[in-house]
């Protein structure tokens, strides 16, 4: 069933969602036997996107009312727990969706349904649910993450201040590339943890590494966060702002 947004049966189902009101969402679902696999938006237009229910719960900014129960409710009618949101420049499940806006309660309830940890198609880098609340600094969605099982890169332990496990990717036979470890660095100035990243520094870290994928240097990514004890001490062994480098 695919249902454009502005459907009377879109419309009602969505507002079902977002209040919390799972009464309603469940009398929805039971007079219409297809709807848990529905689909809402617009996928035959050329810039079109289209989402699944779960991606409805999860949504930007998430934590809506009874999140875990509506969760629920739609996998029990139906619902794919790892559906994919179809647009030409995203392919996120709903997990992806809820580590992005750090809701730990719908994150466990998906998790419990079966949803794939190791699920790719964030949108950064194309990773995992992980990928996404390290990148957003959704901490606390990234530990329970890590705490339910999912494998982290060395830039996530870097950025979550894991120093054992940042260690334990240099104690292998084959040491981290230098691009990796100036990545981890980077992560782990975005996360505020200096022990770490005073320990990627003495490995080779670039103190002023340009990412891919944004103009912000280290330094940057810690002002972005509010790391005042990091900014402090990067300021202190002469690092710059990516303007500075332009």
């Amino acid at each position: 069933m695919n249902l454009r947004t502005e459907e009377p049966l879109a419309v009602a189902v969505v507002k079902a969602i977002q209040t919390g009101d799972v009464g309603l969402l469940q009398r929805l679902l039971g007079e219409n036997p297809h709807l848990a696999r529905a689909t809402i938006g617009k996928p035959e237009t050329e810039n079109g996107s289209s989402r699944s229910l779960l991606h409805v719960a999860t949504d930007w900014p998430g934590h809506f009312p009874n999140g875990a129960a509506t969760v629920a409710t739609l996998v029990a009618a139906g619902a794919d727990v790892n559906a994919r949101f179809a647009n030409p420049h995203s392919d996120e499940t709903p997990l992806h969706w809820a580590a992005s806006s750090n809701d730990v309660a719908v994150l466990e309830a998906l998790l419990d349904a079966g949803a794939d940890i190791e699920a790719p198609g964030a949108v950064i880098g194309g990773g995992t649910p992980l990928a996404d609340a390290v990148g957003f600094a959704q901490w606390k969605a990234a530990r329970l993450l890590i705490k339910r099982g999912a494998r982290m890169t060395l830039a996530h332990a870097a950025a979550m201040g894991l120093i054992d496990r940042v260690k334990d990717c240099f104690a292998n036979e084959t040491s981290p590339t230098q691009d990796r470890i100036h990545h981890a660095f980077w992560y782990a100035c975005h996360g505020g943890q200096r022990r770490t990243a005073e320990y990627l520094l003495e490995r080779g870290a670039n103190i002023n590494w340009l990412p891919p994928w944004e103009k912000r240097t280290p330094i940057d990514a810690a002002q972005r966060s509010n790391a005042n004890p990091v900014i402090k001490w990067l300021r202190a062994l002469g690092a710059k702002s990516a303007y500075k480098l332009m």
